[in-house]
């Protein structure tokens, strides 16, 4: 159960650590820029404790599945980008792919 709340933390803090490249302009602003190295380091760390009992291709398929939409929404939120009817038809695609994985798949755990 751990393992899960460990992805869950990797998956917020790289989601953090991307939604954070576009504040720190480049690396040209500070804090924004510390906040993108900080979010990757805590990320990656948390997905290489998970991966000791999440198989890699699980976990890589939820970290980047969930990613991909955490920062299509919080780009919509905060920096007003938009989101045409074929984006959020594809993010769906990726939701169902995970959930697929996740329900039918027998490589899923140990």
């Amino acid at each position: 159960m751990k393992s899960w709340i460990f992805l869950g933390i990797a998956i917020v803090a790289e989601v953090v650590a991307t939604t954070g490249l576009k504040a720190s302009e480049g690396f040209t602003r500070l804090w924004p820029s510390v906040l993108v190295i900080t979010g990757y380091a805590v990320a990656f760390y948390f997905l290489s404790i998970t991966l000791k009992e999440i198989p890699v291709g699980l976990a890589y398929a939820i970290w980047a599945g969930l990613g991909i939409v955490l920062v299509a929404f919080i780009g919509w939120l905060i920096y007003g980008q938009t989101l045409d009817a074929a984006s959020v038809i594809g993010m769906g695609l990726i939701i169902a792919g995970v959930v697929v994985i996740n329900v039918f798949s027998r490589t899923t755990l140990p």
